[in-house]
């Protein structure tokens, strides 16, 4: 079967009724936890994008709380998958506010994690990646936001 494109995707839904719409979405969303996620995200939580958010920084400093810390091996397993988490709720949002502000988090409780990232080069590759990624993120805020942002980063570096 070949998969149609955005467009063609686009065109077709707008020749749905409206009970059609809910039955093909109602159908989407038995698939994949994901489709089930960004309805949720859609329908209950972008209008308040500041409690999404403070949602989100407390699953990850729960996910941090529970990092089996006796080898760098899991650790490293686990940084990646708080961080795959993130990137999925970053994408979500679409908001590069939410997005700045997410990743600063992450790289704050991943500073402030024990034993120290600054002990294994592929946790501080990690670390550093997001602030270079945060950097580019920051750039294409507005002004007020881009400086009030640097100020947050440079106390975290």
């Amino acid at each position: 079967m070949k998969t149609a494109t955005v467009k063609e995707l686009k065109t077709e839904l707008e020749y749905q009724s409206k009970d059609g719409l809910l039955e093909l979405c109602m159908h989407l969303s038995k698939f994949k936890k994901e489709n089930k996620e960004l309805l949720t995200y859609l329908l209950f939580e972008a209008e308040n994008e500041a409690r999404y958010i403070e949602g989100i920084k407390e699953e990850i400093n729960k996910q941090f709380e529970l990092i089996n810390t006796s080898s760098y091996y899991y650790i490293k397993k686990s940084v990646r998958k708080i961080l795959r988490m993130v990137k999925k709720y970053i994408r979500y949002s679409k908001n590069k506010e939410t997005e700045v502000e997410l990743l600063l988090h992450y790289c704050k409780v991943l500073k402030e994690m024990n034993p120290s990232i600054y002990k294994n080069r592929m946790l501080l590759n990690i670390f550093n990646r997001q602030i270079v990624l945060i950097k580019k993120t920051i750039a294409t805020l507005h002004e007020d936001l881009q400086y009030d942002y640097t100020q947050e980063l440079y106390e975290l570096i």
